[in-house]
């Protein structure tokens, strides 16, 4: 009997994928316990890419062929690191980032509509004939997008249909219909609602920091569901609780699950639990990307989605 391939899944809340794995491969996951007794068979790891990736694990597996990345974004893995050794590195780009920008506009509501606190006014008894919440509107709202990669155009699409205004910045120009500003700041001053929707990488860590809040204001809105290494969380806080930033609308975070605590006695807040992208069809159309890449490596075959250089 041949033997089948051995892949190595390594985040636990990634355990739903054991059952279509082990429909054609040996299936471990690491944190049962470490796979000491299969390293020399596990052929690929299956990963989610925004958690950072050990080197000195890849370096034990001395039979391993492909980090398959789950996710589009693969921030947690060091690419330039992998290449170096002939490893590959694959992800699922394209599959979510119309949910994401779903999501996004539902922060901004959820936000600048005050719809958590209604629903809790109502529950909590406190709507009264003389008690009633007057929000702004969203019409002629000025949306700044921080990145304008598949993400951005479509929160940009959707807010236009929204009336408001975009504009964006990124560190390099694109063919886009939306105008780019000449600098962050420059973006954060002229915005009154800020979404960051850039790739995270090593260069941009804290890209939102404390000088880019105070840019966009007291009245402002900051939108994040790009990865929670872009914002500076404790400058993020510290604004928040002195007034010197209006609100923030947060799906992802500096460390994940982050610690409700830490959130406690913040103002303004709306709060998700990274669920941007995770809808039963982008979760689906990840696992069949994941699929293809598999039996692509084991075939012998191109990989179908190759991060690219």
């Amino acid at each position: 009997m041949t033997q089948r391939p051995a892949v190595l899944i390594m985040q636990r809340h990634l355990a739903p994928l054991t059952g279509f794995l082990e429909s054609t491969y040996d299936v471990y996951r690491f944190w049962e316990h470490p796979p000491v007794e299969a390293e020399r068979d596990i052929q690929a790891l299956v990963v989610a890419g925004e958690f950072p990736l050990d080197t000195a694990l890849i370096e034990r597996l001395p039979s391993l062929r492909l980090i398959a990345c789950f996710t589009s974004g693969y921030d947690g893995i060091d690419v330039g690191w992998c290449r170096a050794r002939g490893l590959p590195v694959t992800h699922a780009p394209a599959v979510n980032h119309e949910d994401v920008a779903d999501h996004a506009i539902g922060l901004i509501l959820a936000s600048r509509r005050r719809l958590v606190e209604g629903d809790r006014t109502l529950r909590s008894g406190g709507w009264t004939p003389e008690a009633r919440l007057i929000t702004p509107s969203l019409k002629g709202a000025r949306v700044g997008i921080v990145g304008m990669g598949l993400i951005g155009q479509a929160v940009s699409v959707r807010a236009e249909a929204l009336r408001m205004s975009v504009q964006w910045w990124g560190p390099r120009p694109k063919d886009v219909q939306w105008p780019r500003t000449g600098t962050l700041l420059e973006l954060a001053r002229s915005s009154d609602i800020l979404v960051v929707a850039c790739k995270a990488d090593d260069d941009n860590r804290g890209l939102i920091n404390a000088e880019v809040m105070a840019a966009l204001g007291s009245s402002g809105l900051l939108v994040n569901v790009a990865r929670g290494s872009l914002v500076d969380e404790d400058a993020l806080i510290q604004a928040l609780k002195a007034g010197t930033l209006g609100a923030a609308a947060l799906d992802v975070y500096e460390d994940e699950p982050t610690d409700p605590s830490r959130w406690a006695d913040v103002p303004n807040t709306v709060l998700t639990p990274h669920t941007g992208g995770a809808t039963t069809e982008s979760v689906q159309g990840m696992l069949t990307l994941l699929m293809q890449n598999l039996a692509a490596l084991f075939a012998g075959q191109p990989l179908v989605t190759p991060v690219p250089d």
